[in-house]
């Protein structure tokens, strides 16, 4: 190595040849690691004046070596499902250095900021994954504070920057908007979770500026819980208004199979258009089959972990900001039934290849 410098732990591993982990608990004199491996160690670190993450060491003297996803759920239902397909390659990659990764269910009316400071000031947990982001998350600012590595699926508005996997929902929601105003429709309806998650706000810019551009009427908007019955609820909301839509988009899949059944059970709902977003496995066999949106790629997962890995290195977080484009699947219930689908805006979009794993938000 000479005289070059290691810029964190996760290049001095790799320089070595070693994980991160069996170069942590080097640096913090653990007797699982060789005397021989040992002395490697301390000698490439001073070599390359490497100086360790003061969080992450305490953190590693407590041998916790887990990391921790925070996985909201309701009553019967185990986590949002838009999550689970990830999990896989995430555990995968952080096994591969030594860490476990634990789902830790919040329950609901559970604070998940006091299962938060539960899991860290017990110290259970080396690092967290936070999912279903809010723009202003109190769970990213105590982290911070505490100086613990973390990764969040979604972005916020933490004027510190931290490691995050995203896709650009505004510029889908504005994309299928357009799409949908070159079919015709000019009665575009949203069904948007809470705007307090990022994800719900920046689909909904997308969806109000695209309607904007297109001097059309954003009235046409309902709020609700990002669950089918949230979903099923709005849709009959919309078909009650003196002006119903013609096209709906819906922040999530679970919301779109939710309205798509609200729309079955209505006569004057069924010609109605509707594309969702997440592409659950279960929107291939809705009444009519769901056409989605995605993130693109099939390793949201890897990314997540190779993420959290750099924040426990002690990497900057703006290393670690991932932004993915979102593309379309289509099916069938984007278009006009007395109408061809090649007549569709939409059928210049090739359709991606199958993912292997579903894509977040």
């Amino acid at each position: 190595m000479g005289g070059t410098i290691l810029a964190n732990l996760k290049t001095l591993a790799q320089t070595l040849g070693l994980s991160i982990t069996t170069v942590s608990r080097a640096l913090d004199g653990y007797s699982d690691v060789s005397e021989k491996t040992r002395q490697r160690v301390r000698a490439a670190a001073d070599a390359a004046g490497y100086r360790p993450n003061a969080a992450a060491r305490r953190l590693r003297r407590q041998r916790a070596e887990v990391v921790a996803l925070m996985l909201p759920t309701d009553p019967g239902h185990f986590g949002p499902p838009v999550f689970l397909a990830m999990l896989g390659a995430c555990a995968e990659r952080l096994a591969a250095d030594g860490l476990s990764l634990m789902i830790a269910p919040v329950a609901r009316g559970q604070s998940e900021l006091d299962l938060c400071r539960r899991l860290v000031d017990g110290g259970r947990v080396e690092a967290l994954i936070l999912v279903r982001t809010k723009r202003d998350d109190e769970r990213v600012a105590f982290l911070q504070d505490r100086g613990i590595p973390f990764v969040t699926h979604g972005r916020t508005r933490s004027p510190t920057p931290h490691a995050f996997v995203d896709g650009d929902g505004r510029e889908a929601f504005a994309r299928a908007t357009s799409l949908f105003a070159a079919d015709g429709h000019s009665g575009i309806a949203l069904i948007s979770a809470p705007g307090e998650y990022n994800f719900a706000h920046e689909r909904r810019c997308g969806w109000q500026e695209a309607m904007s551009a297109l001097h059309l009427p954003t009235d046409l908007l309902e709020e609700t819980s990002p669950t089918e019955q949230g979903g099923f609820d709005a849709a009959l909301r919309l078909l009650a208004r003196p002006q119903a839509p013609t096209a709906i988009l819906c922040a999530t899949d679970e919301m779109a199979v939710g309205a798509l059944r609200a729309l079955r059970c209505q006569p004057a709902g069924r010609d109605i258009c509707l594309i969702g977003h997440d592409d659950l496995p279960t929107g291939a066999f809705t009444d009519p089959p769901l056409t989605t949106m995605r993130m693109a790629g099939d390793a949201v997962g890897d990314i997540l972990a190779a993420s959290l890995l750099g924040a426990l290195a002690g990497e900057p977080a703006e290393k670690h900001q991932t932004m993915l484009p979102v593309e379309f699947v289509l099916r069938e219930s984007h278009w006009r039934r007395n109408e061809p689908a090649s007549a569709s805006a939409f059928a210049g979009i090739s359709e991606p290849r199958p993912s292997t794993e579903e894509d977040p938000r």
